[in-house]
């Protein structure tokens, strides 16, 4: 599906919006709920990924298809090398085997874990059989995506002896591992993190548990881009949010700043105002801690005409698309100077933006949704805007409710 897209009859935009369910939070609850199964949980995601993630833990044999979900890939795999009596192939797209895996087989095989690979090393289809995991003690490298590390962390408890990780190195995505710890206290779990190790205790059972799971801050990042695109006095107010979030990509409130946007909390929502138009001419900021808003921030500085210095971007390049390139790609197309390395974006503030260019996803929910926002500054056409579905099913309905012209090419 081909979507043309451009901005409303004025660009003072007030509305509320309600989004679903973290796809981060969903997919960790979702597992925990596998393990212990007096654990309900509210405000599910209806991403796409989130929809697999269930299906998959529901099957005890034969082929487990995951299409591009990447989380449910990684979380998987741990959870069915623990389930004695289990034997699966987990596989999925073909942008999902060429998604580097073998980090986490390593650190499961190193527990005992029955893990073979069924065509390339190192990446998916995997043949899992699921045994029962004794040892407890493994390490991995810190600066890795998160995922991996919070794929243990979330079946440690249902170990017989819980687990150590040694993370090596400078650990990446640190908000990521806090949620997990966090969601684990949250049914009675012990852990502790401390230096570069990681412990979580064995817990057989649990008690009865409501996991109510906050709305995805990744998804209010298009909200904030578009605030900031519009004009001084447009406010969007987005539900659920919490003010002590465990996502990491809460850090918008404060990045926002930047580009005249102010967060407003109030009873579970988040009121975003554009109060300036003043912005600085350039911003550097360190998305170590909170990569996947990276393409978001891109798109806001260039439809701003400020240039910014992005770093701590390393894991972009393994996520559905090599993240990285692709922006290189497509903003160019748009007339962006723009630079980028396998961790860094360099972006140039340019006085004019090209208009009805074709923007390609490349099978990745984020390119779309990033750049739908700039909407509200040149019409562009979007491919295969379908894409959207992975995380944010009701995106394009969301935008034309606010007012942004969406018609099929």
């Amino acid at each position: 599906m081909k979507l043309h897209i451009s901005s409303p009859s004025n660009n003072l935009i007030n509305a509320t919006v309600k989004i679903t369910g973290s796809k981060s939070e969903s997919n960790r609850s979702l597992l925990l709920k596998a393990l212990y199964s007096n654990i309900s949980i509210s405000n599910v995601s209806n991403s796409d990924d989130a929809v697999v993630m269930e299906k998959g833990l529901q099957i005890s044999s034969g082929i487990v298809d995951i299409h591009h979900a990447g989380t449910a890939m990684r979380f998987l795999t741990s959870y069915f090398a623990s389930q004695e009596g289990k034997e699966v192939t987990l596989t999925g797209s073909q942008r999902m085997t060429e998604r580097p895996i073998k980090v986490l087989v390593e650190a499961l095989q190193d527990l005992g874990a029955d893990i073979t690979y069924v065509e390339n090393e190192g990446y998916p289809p995997l043949l899992i059989k699921g045994k029962k995991l004794t040892k407890s003690k493994v390490s991995l490298p810190a600066n890795i995506s998160s995922q991996y590390i919070s794929s243990l962390l979330l079946t440690a408890p249902s170990l017989e002896n819980g687990i150590e990780v040694e993370l090596v190195g400078k650990i990446t995505s640190v908000p990521y591992i806090k949620m997990t710890l966090a969601l684990l206290k949250e049914i009675g779990v012990e852990s502790a993190f401390k230096g570069n190790t990681i412990t979580v205790a064995p817990k057989k059972e649990v008690k009865p548990t409501e996991l109510v799971v906050e709305s995805d801050w990744s998804s209010a990042s298009y909200f904030y881009s578009l605030v900031a695109l519009s004009d001084v006095g447009s406010e969007i107010t987005l539900s659920a949010y919490k003010k002590d979030s465990l996502q990491g990509d809460s850090v918008l409130a404060e990045i926002y700043k930047d580009f005249g946007v102010e967060t407003v909390f109030q009873d579970h929502q988040i009121m975003l105002k554009k109060k300036t138009s003043n912005t600085l001419p350039k911003v550097t900021i360190d998305l170590s801690n909170a990569p996947d808003i990276a393409q978001t921030i891109a798109v806001t500085c260039f439809g701003l005409g400020v240039s910014c210095y992005l770093t701590g971007l390393h894991t972009l390049k393994i996520k559905e698309t090599d993240r990285l390139e692709a922006l290189y790609a497509e903003l160019s197309k748009l007339g962006a100077d723009i630079k980028v390395t396998d961790k860094t974006l360099t972006l140039e503030s340019t006085p004019e933006i090209k208009t009805n260019v074709a923007i390609d996803t490349y099978n990745d929910h984020r390119m779309a949704m990033a750049f739908g926002p700039l909407a509200l500054k040149t019409a562009l056409f979007v491919n295969d805007a379908e894409v959207v579905s992975k995380s944010y099913p009701d995106y394009w309905t969301d935008f034309k409710n606010l007012g942004i012209v969406v018609k099929q090419a």
